[in-house]
């Protein structure tokens, strides 16, 4: 079964007996896995499994369900904000995905977006950040998803909530696509609902008060985000208006989490999106796959093809009708924007007094 098609199915968007069949066998196989993560997280939360603290603070940034949620645009402004603040960051990931380089996607969008910033690939991220340390001498180390890797202290421990499916259909894997229950929300030190402006207010207003609900050991903090498009760029680094594509039928090309949430992005700055061609999260596009899709867009008498910065790294330049369309993070409150940087201040004090 295709990505897509899985989660057809468990949205309900698939109907019939055997859709409903599927879905339920799926909820009986949700049932072991959601005790495995709540043994998990009872270890370490009575220190049967140890947390680890590293020389430097931390500030973790992760989500609840798998998928897209914006992780990456966000890491490249909290990155953003500490070098603004006089720290030497540095980024560790997982690289799940990674070719055969050991690289993958997002570690090649954040090396673009932050130029000059270490950046360490390794599943345990406590040698990771030890290597960080040592080699890069970095003051304050900044994990990409990583709200559910505990072994590692954090310092700030931020959680990502997309608007646009906010519990992952409200069911643990793999009937749903939440990695652990809503309850974990209690391990926030502050939440951010991405992708606000891509619903109205009443769906943020039930957001708002799944989370508290769900919040029991404070009052955590929640800020609206939003992916603000800027331009587009090709596969062979020209940098285009957003203008270009407005009015213009296009294709959407791209292998995310949330494809949707990106199409309704490239209908935000005016492009009519005639194709999608959608492959599955951290897809390395082959020759053939990319010829296929700049033939069937011609013959179509698209525009353009539209697709993400992640997908567009794995890009060859000479696909020059394929652009990505940039983003940047932005946080829709000045007051909750200060917050964060007076939250990040604060964290990265504490550990050198």
């Amino acid at each position: 079964m295709s990505e897509q098609a899985y989660k057809r199915l468990i949205s309900g968007q698939q109907q019939g007996l055997l859709a409903t069949m599927a879905r339920g066998l799926l909820w009986l196989m949700s049932k072991p896995y959601g005790v495995l993560m709540w043994v998990r997280n009872l270890a370490f939360d009575h220190g049967w499994k140890t947390i680890h603290r590293v020389d430097v603070p931390v500030v973790a940034i992760g989500n609840q369900t798998t998928g897209g949620t914006g992780k990456t645009p966000i890491v490249a402004e909290i990155v953003r904000i500490l070098a603004e603040q006089g720290h030497r960051p540095g980024i560790i990931s997982r690289g799940y995905g990674a070719d055969n380089t050991g690289t993958n996607d997002e570690k090649r969008v954040l090396d673009r977006l932050c130029p000059g910033v270490p950046h360490v690939q390794n599943p345990d991220r406590i040698l990771a950040a030890k290597q960080l340390i040592k080699e890069h001498q970095v003051s304050v180390i900044v994990l990409d998803d990583a709200f559910q890797h505990r072994r590692i202290h954090r310092d700030l421990n931020i959680l990502l909530i997309d608007a646009t499916n906010p519990f992952g259909h409200n069911h643990l894997l793999p009937r749903g696509l939440l990695r652990e229950p809503v309850s974990s929300v209690n391990r926030a030190d502050l939440t951010l609902i991405t992708r606000a402006d891509q619903v109205n207010e009443s769906v943020l207003d039930d957001i708002r008060a799944a989370i508290h609900a769900a919040n029991t050991t404070s009052d955590l903090k929640i800020a609206h985000v939003s992916f603000l498009p800027t331009g587009l760029i090709s596969s062979d680094g020209v940098v285009k208006s957003i203008s270009t594509v407005k009015n213009q039928p296009v294709t959407v090309l791209t292998a995310i989490g949330n494809p949707t949430a990106f199409v309704k992005t490239c209908e935000q700055i005016g492009a009519n999106v005639a194709t999608e061609c959608f492959f599955a999260d951290h897809h390395h596009y082959s020759p053939e796959e990319l010829a296929y899709v700049v033939q069937q867009t011609e013959a179509a008498g698209n525009a353009m093809i539209l697709t993400t910065l992640k997908d567009l790294v794995k890009i060859p330049p000479k696909y020059s009708t394929i652009c990505a369309v940039q983003i940047a993070a932005t946080i829709e409150s000045s007051a909750d924007a200060g917050f964060l940087s007076d939250e990040l201040r604060r964290v990265t004090k504490m550990q050198q007094t």
